[in-house]
C-alpha cells in the first residue's frame, strides 16, 4: 500500500477536531468530535427605505426612519397606507427555517396586522401578524402554507390568552423543523402543530402589510432575520425589557 502523506496543516485541523481522553479501566481512547457549523443568519435592518440588504424595495405610502430604538434607527409604519415591499425571498428553497422579526406595536393600532407576509410564485405564505381586542396588547398570529400540484397545506397558530403589551419592542419567531411550525415571543414558546410543507419559491416579502395591502401595521419595525435552519428556543433573539 502507498503511504498517504497528511500535510502539516491538516495534521492540526485533525488534532482541533479530536479530543483524547484516558479511561481509568480501559485504557487510551479517542473520540473525534468534528464542530457542527453554525447556519448563517440573513439579517435585513430596516434604517432607510431607498434599500434593504442591498434589495431596492418598493415603498408604499412614507414609513419614516425614527431615532434610536433599541439599539438604533427602525422604520415607523402609520397603520393606513406605509409599509415595504421586498421583490425576494429569502426562504426559497430551504427545507427548514427560522424567521424573527424585532418590532414594536403602537396602541390604538388595528385590530389584525400583518407585520410581516411572504408569498411565493406558486401561492406558498408565511406571515406573522398581532391581533388585539382593546388597543393596548395583542396576541401573536403565524400562519404557513404550501401549494403544488392541486396540493395544499396550511396551518395558523394563534392563542387569544397569551398577550403582550403594546408600546414595547418585541422579538417574535416563527420556526419551521420540516416537520413541525412553533412560535415564539422574545424566545418563549407559545404554540406549535404538526404540518407537512414544500419548500417555498421566488416571492416577495411585504412588511407592515398583507399582500393584497389590507391590514397595515401601526408602530415600528427595526430587524428581520432568516436562518436556513429550525433554532432551538436558546438561540432566538430576546428584547431587553423596555
Amino acid at each position: 500500500m502507498k503511504p498517504v502523506r497528511i500535510p502539516t496543516a491538516g495534521w492540526l485541523c485533525l488534532l482541533l477536531g479530536m479530543e483524547i481522553f484516558t479511561g481509568a479501566e480501559t485504557g487510551l481512547g479517542a473520540e473525534v468530535k468534528f464542530p457542527v457549523p453554525t447556519p448563517q443568519s440573513v439579517v435585513w435592518t430596516l434604517d432607510n427605505v431607498t434599500s434593504v440588504s442591498g434589495q431596492k424595495p418598493e415603498v408604499l405610502g412614507a414609513p419614516k426612519v425614527v431615532g434610536t430604538a433599541a439599539g438604533g434607527p427602525a422604520l415607523l409604519f402609520n397603520g393606513q397606507s406605509d409599509a415595504l415591499v421586498v421583490p425576494v425571498n429569502p426562504l426559497a428553497g430551504w427545507k427548514t427555517f427560522t424567521v424573527e422579526v424585532l418590532f414594536l406595536p403602537e396602541t390604538n393600532g388595528p385590530a389584525a396586522q400583518r407585520f410581516f407576509y411572504i408569498i411565493d410564485d406558486r401561492n406558498g405564505r408565511a406571515a406573522m401578524e398581532t391581533h388585539s381586542a382593546d388597543g393596548r396588547s395583542w396576541c401573536l398570529d403565524t400562519y404557513l402554507m404550501s401549494y403544488q400540484s392541486g396540493v395544499t397545506n396550511y396551518l395558523t397558530l394563534r392563542d387569544a390568552t397569551r398577550l403582550h403589551p403594546n408600546g414595547q419592542w418585541t422579538w417574535a419567531a416563527l420556526v419551521y423543523d420540516g416537520k413541525k411550525m412553533s412560535h415564539y415571543v422574545n424566545g418563549v414558546k407559545e404554540l406549535q402543530g404538526q404540518v407537512a410543507l414544500q419548500p417555498m419559491t421566488n416571492g416577495s416579502v411585504f412588511i407592515g402589510v398583507r399582500f393584497d395591502r389590507t391590514y397595515w401595521f401601526k408602530g415600528c419595525i427595526k430587524e428581520l432575520r432568516f436562518t436556513p435552519a429550525a433554532l432551538k428556543p436558546e438561540a432566538l433573539q430576546r428584547a431587553q425589557k423596555n
